[in-house]
């Protein structure tokens, strides 16, 4: 048996330790370059995501560095070879840097174009690209356009310009991808909704006042207030020249079946959005809608869900940039400790909304 070094990392953390083994339990890439978890049976010390076989919670200790553990006399793992450069490390990098060529070229990047400079096939290079990012090389690409296209129309550059600065060759191109992309047409989009026609309605039910809106393919926005005008005022603000019109009764049934929802949640609210953001914010918004009505997920447990573990910093953000309460359900997602994290609608209509799903 392994003879434990007299100055070996003992246990003086026990909820940092706690963390530690739920990584290593689980296997999470994440947290490599962290730490270190040495096994006392055997002499050697892995990196979390090591896929060895597991060991006994009481026979594993952990350290800050490979040479900590060294020091304390256990050797590398030959699997994971935890003292040398992290393989996830120098394949982010590589997709890191395919990120920048993308986002930088006048027209995207071929694939086999991508591959070459990462020196790795185009078959491996695909994969490892999605595997990273979630989406396709392709996807991103589109996606990166359709971003530097709404930044050229937000500050005032005539369509034109803007669609051949953004990378499409052809205006064609761009009008196939476009209402997909900015959730209405681009000159709409430049000029604050101008030409749009929102729908809304003001109702009250116990969490407060709540605003719905909508355009022809779908709701907009789900917003709580304390009143009414400010709620208006800041639909305005997001679209200063759209036609608000107030709803119709077929539009107030709409609110009612939100508002029937606030007070007395039953499985989910499922309606047509028309959801504007990123390629990476409407993975992580369909990641939301797939948690089960009276469930929480953490924001780890959703960068996992996408496809990128160490994102997590990142979902937090697509979900402050949600503006569609409960119907994307960004109130069911909480920290890893349970704290229930912050809420664009505040932490008390938050709770509330957890509970009640949970008591239904």
């Amino acid at each position: 048996m392994f003879e434990i070094s007299a100055d070996m990392n003992a246990t003086a953390n026990p909820a940092l330790d706690a963390e530690r083994w739920l990584a290593v339990q689980q296997r999470d890439g994440s947290a490599d370059g962290r730490f270190v978890y040495g096994v006392k049976t055997t002499g050697i010390y892995c990196r979390p995501s090591c896929g060895s076989k597991a060991a006994r919670r009481e026979n594993v200790t952990y350290f800050d560095s490979p040479d900590d553990a060294e020091k304390a006399g256990f050797r590398a793992c030959k699997r994971c070879r935890p003292n040398m450069p992290g393989l996830a490390r120098e394949r982010a990098a590589m997709i890191a840097e395919a990120c920048r060529m993308i986002e930088e070229a006048e027209e995207p990047p071929s694939l086999e174009a991508l591959a070459r400079a990462a020196g790795v096939s185009r078959f491996h290079f695909h994969r490892l690209f999605k595997e990273a990012t979630g989406v396709t090389p392709k996807a991103y690409a589109t996606a990166a356009r359709a971003e530097k296209l709404r930044g050229e129309l937000a500050g005032g550059s005539s369509v034109t310009s803007a669609i051949y600065d953004a990378g499409y060759n052809a205006s064609s191109r761009f009008y196939e991808e476009s209402t997909s992309r900015l959730g209405m047409r681009p000159k709409q989009y430049r000029d604050g909704g101008r030409d749009v026609r929102i729908r809304f309605a003001v109702g009250e039910c116990s969490l407060g006042t709540v605003l719905v809106a909508a355009t022809d393919k779908g709701v907009c926005a789900i917003d709580f207030g304390s009143d009414a005008d400010s709620l208006l005022k800041q639909l305005q603000d997001r679209f200063p020249h759209a036609e608000l019109v107030g709803g119709d009764a077929e539009f107030e049934t709409l609110i009612a079946t939100v508002i029937g929802y606030l007070e007395m949640p039953r499985g989910d609210l499922d309606l047509p959005l028309d959801i504007r953001g990123t390629a990476f914010q409407h993975k992580v918004w369909a990641a939301l809608r797939a948690i089960p009505a009276g469930q929480t997920a953490s924001y780890s447990d959703i960068a996992r869900a996408i496809g990128k573990p160490s994102a997590v910093r990142a979902v937090a953000q697509a979900c402050s940039a949600n503006r569609i309460a409960v119907a994307i359900p960004c109130h069911r997602v909480i920290r890893t400790d349970g704290n229930l994290a912050g809420y664009r609608w505040g932490v008390d209509r938050k709770r509330e909304l957890i509970s009640r799903e949970a008591a239904a």
